[in-house]
């Protein structure tokens, strides 16, 4: 689970991400389109920076991982997690199995041992 919260809706995102691509040039640079959007939709200016930058990875217009990708890695680590923690349980039971049933062997005398001599 994510240990920050989205402020901010993913339309306020995209229209940002839009304003930002659509109007660069009439700014003289992306930072200043950036600076005044940002200011006009209430974010932090490098918030909505990162997330143009993450609009061209997404679109394949930058190199990088991908949105979709990412939440597919994310994915598929937390059921990695979950299986090695499946497996450490299922190693500890079939432990405890044995154990118990080796003692009970004993108990029943089932053990054979060594002739002496």
């Amino acid at each position: 689970m994510s240990k920050t919260t989205n402020k901010f809706s993913p339309e306020v995102r995209e229209r940002g991400v839009r304003l930002v691509l659509d109007n660069e040039g009439q700014h003289g640079s992306r930072w200043n389109a950036v600076l005044s959007i940002s200011a006009k939709i209430g974010c932090a200016p490098q918030i909505l920076n990162d997330w143009v930058k993450q609009a061209e990875v997404d679109s394949g217009k930058r190199p990088g991982v991908s949105s979709e990708m990412a939440e597919r890695m994310k994915a598929l680590e937390r059921e990695n997690r979950e299986l090695g923690q499946a497996n450490e349980i299922l190693r500890k039971a079939s432990a405890y199995f044995a154990m118990v049933e080796s003692t009970a062997a004993r108990r029943d005398g089932q053990v054979h041992r060594r002739p002496s001599g």
